[in-house]
């Protein structure tokens, strides 16, 4: 079946075009310029001039699925994945039981696929129950459709078992994707340790607790010539630390997530335990840091951590309350106004958000707008301005510091392998 998007401005690899795009079985067969393409379609949808980019690949989610169903499951998480034009996502592997064998993985592969949504895949565990004493089965993960490895949420302590984990993953040609904490320097801290920390009276958390584990698994992949990927970096000392990595040509890559680049620790003055994430919200010269390197390459991926928790959970004094919020609906419109600050361009969107995720996770047929790609596209109303709230959001959790908050651009409608899986207000 032909189905094809008119009146479009579409982020190819080499421009952006006025015109259409023809999908049929599966893929993106034409891409034309101008309006009014001499195509037999079955289905026509006019884009009324809405930006159309590839559908967008979510390097890490949480969808605490299987065991946390209370906070998010597969179905509800791909149906919030697809409202927020995400495609493909990866989902991390703090489950309960943690993902940490094949029959768990497999579980979660073909949940994902059942919903018809989006393509599912599964991060494995590094160690056996996230504990850090042996190695979990990761040749056997891997045929079970799991794409990468990261004990997130926690990091592997011991340098001797990251080290091994590192020549394992070497030997599968796979991924580490490193959670950077030193649990012990970090101690109960809550949020950021600094002024405001000070002055809130909530015990902190020093930049050092992120960049002392990133400079160490930045060294262990140059021993071991493992690809390793950083996580959610969040402080302008651990992004240089990883500029000077990739000088040394060490096989790295890293992340960032919407609210390091938007949001500070002078956020949590409300003691609003929606601010509340790991690692923890930064000061002002760490978040302009990480943006002035978003159009340079050094930043690989823009991903959620969509972390989502039930209302009674995060509703406590902050100190207790669980890290984390939810992040795939507000992905887009947060980084369209870094598009409107000129501080990245469209392209820079596409590259960050699709093109390079594909390339890093080895999906050599998604993440661009060509013709003979696989038909993941999302349709983008740059304009649209509402509020985020209950009826826009479509994750079983609320926990989001933009909950309630004006937002301008909105995913209209999102395709998967060509077929239409979302409509706003559908």
């Amino acid at each position: 079946m032909k189905t094809l998007l008119t009146n479009a401005k579409i982020v190819t690899p080499d421009e952006i075009i006025d015109g259409s795009i023809l999908m049929e079985n599966g893929h993106i067969t034409s891409i034309m310029t101008g309006n009014n393409p001499q195509a037999d379609a079955r289905n026509t949808y006019d884009c009324h001039g809405s930006t159309v980019v590839p559908g967008l690949i979510d390097m890490h989610v949480h969808f605490r699925d299987p065991g946390q169903e209370h906070k998010e499951d597969i179905e509800t998480g791909a149906k919030t994945a697809v409202a927020g034009g995400v495609t493909t996502a990866c989902c991390m592997a703090n489950t309960t039981p943690v993902n940490d064998n094949a029959a768990i993985t497999s579980y979660i592969f073909r949940k994902g696929q059942d919903t018809g949504l989006i393509d599912l895949y599964p991060i494995g565990a590094v160690t056996t129950g996230l504990k850090g004493h042996s190695l979990a089965e990761m040749g056997l993960m891997i045929d079970a459709g799991a794409v990468a490895f990261s004990d997130d949420g926690k990091s592997v302590d011991s340098s001797l078992m990251m080290r091994k984990a590192m020549e394992y993953a070497k030997g599968f040609n796979t991924t580490i994707i490193s959670h950077n904490e030193d649990i012990n320097l970090r101690n109960n801290g809550a949020c950021h340790e600094g002024a405001h920390s000070h002055k809130l009276g909530i015990p902190g958390i020093p930049s050092e607790t992120e960049e002392i584990m990133i400079i160490r698994n930045i060294l262990l992949a140059k021993l071991t010539q493992c690809h390793l990927h950083i996580a959610h970096v969040s402080t302008a000392t651990g992004l240089e630390l990883i500029k000077w990595a990739k000088e040394q040509n060490i096989n790295i890559t890293c992340e960032v997530t919407p609210h390091h680049l938007h949001l500070t620790d002078e956020s949590i003055k409300g003691y609003d335990t929606n601010y509340k994430v790991n690692p923890p919200l930064r000061e002002s010269h760490d978040v302009d840091y990480l943006r002035q390197n978003l159009r340079n390459g050094l930043i690989d991926v823009v991903a959620t951590d969509h972390s989502p928790h039930h209302f009674d959970e995060k509703n406590t004094n902050f100190n207790s309350a669980p890290f984390g919020i939810i992040g795939l609906q507000t992905m887009v419109p947060l980084l369209l106004d870094l598009v409107r600050g000129n501080h990245i361009t469209m392209h820079d969107f596409v590259r960050l958000t699709s093109s390079k995720p594909a390339k890093i996770l080895g999906l050599s047929d998604r993440g661009e707008l060509k013709e003979g790609m696989r038909a993941d596209i999302a349709v983008i109303n740059t304009d649209h301005k509402y509020t985020y709230d209950d009826k826009i959001n479509r994750s079983k959790s609320t926990n989001s510091p933009f909950m309630g908050k004006k937002m301008k651009g909105i995913v209209t409608h999102t395709f998967k392998n060509g077929e239409l899986v979302y409509e706003l207000n559908n």
